[in-house]
């Protein structure tokens, strides 16, 4: 048995390798790889034995040669094939470990040149795991270091690798080549000035029931990049599978979460994409209850997500609706709660709603990213909307000053405005959403429905709002100063906003301008 070692990582390699020599594997090996083994104390043939070839041109040419290719590529059951290799003396070789050349971490660096990417092209590695591959049932190829335990622990059992296993083997060995090529053809494609071709890389995470709907099939796929505040790279802990439905409604409760610090205690309830309720408080549980009272109906089926560690105390609380003086709690049913951990005692404590859906999910710095949207026979690509500006006094453009609660209250009706359907509006007060416009086919149509919710709610005074886009008229601020607004945040950029300032003046509102839209079709 014969096995070909050439590799640029050499994680793990010479474990590997000596585990294959104890196994009674010949081992072959190119420069570098073969110096490794040799300082381990392995005994190695060189692939210049093999071929009867030296390397050449800087050792660009080595493994391109038909004693290796001819090793790999022969069909053992073929008489034909195996009288070819012995007439031409080739021998068999039965596993091939290689991984390739570092183009990527290389193109990655800073002021790397067109030369130094050229010279990181691997042209041997890619054609011995495609020879070895196509031929999967008669040779193991590995391409990651993480496979080299099972494959061992396979042949030391059952005296070589079951065919299964190296089926799969050699569909990673392709993927791992077609990333390759990807990656050269998109940075090369950009060098040349070509219109760049979008080739998407994502591993599929699981099935899906169904998608939006039951007639539609769907499936869940994941980056293959660790990601924050992402589903991809969550932990379910318990509860039914996610469905389509909770993995959109998921994925906005993590950008919303995503905008406020981790050291202010942070709650959102969601329902179809939009906030249905949110609140900062100085405790956890402060800050949920503020969050179900901002909108109990729409709460009741929909989904939870926080920056903290929900406890038992908080886990208790969440089990049952909050009610008003006079009134009896009962079971709140949620969908699915999202936390960066939950203690041992909250998971306990929800051990007995078998389908409620618990995930932790992993904190961090968001790294800008694209955001990818399918329309009929395309896709359309832009940068994921992660920037939100700080709201400050000198962002203020009438006469009257929020004071620093206000101004408080407009940085986290921003926040929360900017991930509302457009058109949106949001109502706010003491950190807490009190009405929330989602949606509208006109603006001062979102501003109704938003104050309305916080007039219901007994809200009539010192109320702030948010707008996700620029007023086109000035409407909405006769609107806001009718029902109690005192403060209002928005983009700017209209034709008219002369109009707005002019009678946020004269109503004495406080109106502050961004400059930044966060539309959100």
């Amino acid at each position: 048995m014969r096995a070909l070692i050439s590799v640029s990582d050499k994680t793990g390699i010479v474990e590997f390798a000596k585990d294959l020599v104890d196994l009674g594997y010949e081992v072959i090996s190119t420069s570098g790889t073969m110096k490794t083994l040799l300082d381990a104390g392995l005994p190695v043939t060189n692939i210049t034995e093999v071929t009867g070839f030296p390397e050449i041109c800087e050792g660009r040419v080595k493994t391109l040669h038909p004693a290796v290719h001819g090793g790999l590529l022969a069909k053992r059951d073929s008489k034909d094939h195996v009288r070819e290799l012995a007439e031409n003396k080739i021998g068999f070789i039965d596993l091939v470990c290689v991984n390739l050349y570092p183009f990527v971490k290389t193109i990655e660096k800073e002021g790397v040149t067109m030369e130094d990417a050229i010279e990181n092209i691997d042209i041997g590695g890619p054609s011995m795991l495609r020879s070895a591959a196509k031929n999967y049932k008669s040779v193991t190829v590995v391409c990651d270091p993480s496979d080299y335990p099972k494959v061992i622990k396979q042949i030391r059992e059952e005296g070589n690798t079951s065919l299964e296993t190296r089926l799969i083997l050699s569909a990673k060995a392709y993927t791992h080549t077609a990333d390759y090529d990807a990656a050269i053809s998109t940075y090369m494609r950009k060098a040349a000035k070509l219109p760049e071709i979008l080739r998407l890389s994502f591993k599929e995470k699981q099935g899906l029931r169904y998608g939006e709907n039951p007639h539609q099939e769907a499936k869940f796929y994941a980056s293959m990049d660790r990601v924050p505040y992402s589903l991809a790279d969550s932990i379910q802990l318990q509860g039914k599978e996610l469905s389509y439905n909770n993995i959109q409604d998921a994925n906005a409760a993590l950008n919303i979460v995503a905008e406020f610090d981790i050291d202010i205690p942070f709650v959102v309830g969601l329902k179809h994409m939009n906030p249905c309720g949110a609140a900062i408080a100085s405790d956890l549980k402060d800050a949920w209850i503020k969050t179900y009272k901002a909108d109990p109906v729409s709460i009741f089926g929909g989904i939870v997500a926080t920056n903290q560690v929900i406890d038992e105390e908080c886990a208790k609380l969440m089990k049952y609706t909050i009610p008003d003086e006079g009134e009896e709690k009962s079971n709140l049913f949620l969908e699915l709660i999202l936390a960066p951990s939950f203690t041992e005692a909250a998971k306990a404590e929800f051990s007995d709603r078998k389908n409620l859906r618990l995930i932790e999910y992993s904190l961090g710095e968001r790294q800008a990213s694209k955001q990818l949207v399918s329309v009929n026979g395309g896709l359309l690509v832009q940068d994921l909307d992660i920037k939100t500006k700080e709201i400050t006094k000198d962002m203020t453009i009438t006469k009257t000053q929020p004071t620093d609660d206000i101004l408080s209250d407009l940085s986290f009706a921003w926040k929360i405005v900017k991930h509302v359907k457009s058109n949106a509006i949001v109502v706010v007060k003491d950190g807490v959403t009190l009405g929330v416009g989602a949606g509208q086919m006109n603006r001062v149509g979102a501003a109704e429905i938003a104050l309305k919710q916080a007039h219901e709610k007994g809200y009539t005074e010192r109320l702030v709002l948010g707008s996700d886009a620029f007023f086109p008229f000035s409407d909405t601020v006769a609107l806001a100063s009718e029902m109690g607004v005192v403060a209002i945040v928005q983009p700017g950029g209209s034709i008219r906003d002369k109009d707005s300032i002019e009678l946020a003046n004269k109503k004495g509102i406080s109106m502050l301008f961004t400059g930044m839209r966060h539309f959100k079709h």
